[in-house]
């Protein structure tokens, strides 16, 4: 690459890498793994800087949502080993904070890759449906399907309702 392609790029990763590091976060909800997968994808961007510099931002999340599914699928396949047994997350300060952050982290592992990579998008990144659907690759009714089911399920974890419908 040349020194003007050169700083646009890095222009483009000191605007943009925190954003891209918290998608990817949620993406993998694990902070090394979602910076293992943003440091991927910025290598592959780096390399075909020239031919996606007229929209780098949508070339970057379509990456994270594709490496993620990757991934994804990888390590169904072929589980990793943890190399300690000690928990990544910080010790809490604020407890009640920490507590649904935690619990918010945990629903979201536990729903399938597509519906978290669309409530991800959806509604922490704000992305209208129809951008989620070219990014994903899917129709609108299927980010709309996604998103109801990831909502309904974090609504039954998170927001428990009694049986006379009120909240617990």
């Amino acid at each position: 690459m040349d020194n003007r392609n050169d700083a646009a790029f890095e222009e483009f990763v000191q605007v943009r890498a925190a954003a891209l590091l918290r998608s990817a976060y949620l993406l993998t909800a694990d902070r090394q793994a979602a910076e293992d997968l943003l440091q991927d994808v910025l290598e592959q961007m780096y390399m075909r800087w020239s031919r996606i510099r007229a929209s780098p931002e949508a070339y970057a999340r379509q990456a994270l949502v594709n490496r993620a599914t990757n991934r994804w699928r990888w390590r169904r396949r072929r589980p990793e080993a943890p190399l300690t047994d000690g928990v990544d997350a910080p010790q809490p300060d604020h407890a009640d904070r920490v507590a649904s952050h935690a619990a918010v982290l945990g629903v979201l592992r536990e729903l399938p890759l597509r519906q978290r990579a669309v409530v991800v998008l959806r509604y922490l990144e704000d992305r209208p449906e129809a951008e989620i659907a070219q990014l994903l690759g899917c129709s609108v009714g299927t980010v709309k399907s996604h998103s109801a089911r990831g909502l309904a399920r974090l609504r039954a974890v998170l927001v428990p309702v009694s049986p006379d419908g009120s909240l617990r």
